[in-house]
């Protein structure tokens, strides 16, 4: 089975926190679902370049990696992730969507509200427990 390293981002602004939903997949387990935006770890990047490049890339948005966060080591049915999550800041919530269904600005305890990405629970989790 294949592992694959990537880095997601937990953007903050005026306290409302900014969850992506994924595109249409042909992996039902997480077409459509939420998660937190970022991508894949590129061959001699840090965790936070990549990061930064990846929501440039993904939400035309610049984001400030301050404090990494939380690991996490999901097995979907045909792949394992490692998530690198950072808590980052933007100076502007303005973004344009190049790879998602659509986004919300959320706080905490709204988190619960939507569907996750299973691999995005954990830290959906940890944020809810931490902010309530």
């Amino acid at each position: 089975m294949k592992t694959i390293q990537v880095v997601a981002a937990i953007i903050i602004k005026d306290n409302k926190i900014l969850c992506t939903q994924r595109n249409v997949n042909k992996l039902s387990y997480i077409s459509c679902k939420f998660e937190f935006p970022g991508g894949k770890v590129e061959a001699g990047e840090s965790e936070e370049e990549a990061l930064t490049r990846e929501i440039q890339e993904e939400l035309d948005m610049e984001i400030q990696p301050f404090e990494k966060y939380i690991t996490v080591d999901h097995t979907y049915p045909d792949f394992r992730i490692i998530m690198h999550c950072y808590k980052c800041l933007t100076t502007s919530k303005s973004l344009n969507l190049k790879e998602h269904l659509s986004y919300q600005w959320l706080t905490a305890p709204e988190l619960e509200n939507l569907d996750w990405a299973a691999a995005d629970i954990p830290i959906v989790n940890k944020l809810v427990e931490e902010y309530c």
